[in-house]
């Protein structure tokens, strides 16, 4: 059963952050955060969504930390993506954001399916990566 704490009114009047493979809605979700190429930032009051590509794409050690800084200087609210590393994990609960697991759908239909409680937050760290391999 999906786990969702968030107010509806909440739900319709933030910024989610999306690990994503390409630039635009129809992109598919990528499961990797700290490794994806970009991350769309859905405007739920606007609904636009826009592209960003992802600092700790090429980064040869911390990729979860740069990728999560950069979403939290965005003011999100939620991020959806796989999973995340001890490290981004951490900083993103620290911040106070709530993170969700998608499989690889196309971004729409992955903030279509969190509005609809259809995810399932993600409550503790998945494995650390130590790089790019």
């Amino acid at each position: 059963m999906p786990i969702n704490n968030l107010e509806a009114k909440e739900r319709y009047n933030m910024k989610i952050a999306i690990s994503a493979t390409g630039q635009n809605k129809e992109s598919l979700l990528d499961r990797r955060f700290g490794r994806c190429d970009y991350f769309l930032i859905y405007d739920t009051e606007v609904g636009e969504f826009k592209a960003i590509g992802n600092t700790g794409v090429s980064s040869g050690g911390g990729a979860g930390i740069a990728a999560a800084s950069q979403v939290i200087e965005e003011s999100v609210s939620v991020i959806i993506t796989g999973n995340l590393g001890p490290n981004a994990f951490e900083l993103i609960e620290k911040a106070g954001i709530k993170a969700y697991s998608c499989e690889a759908l196309p971004v729409f239909r992955a903030v279509e399916m969190f509005q609809k409680n259809g995810l399932s937050e993600i409550n503790a760290a998945g494995n650390a990566h130590h790089g790019m391999k």
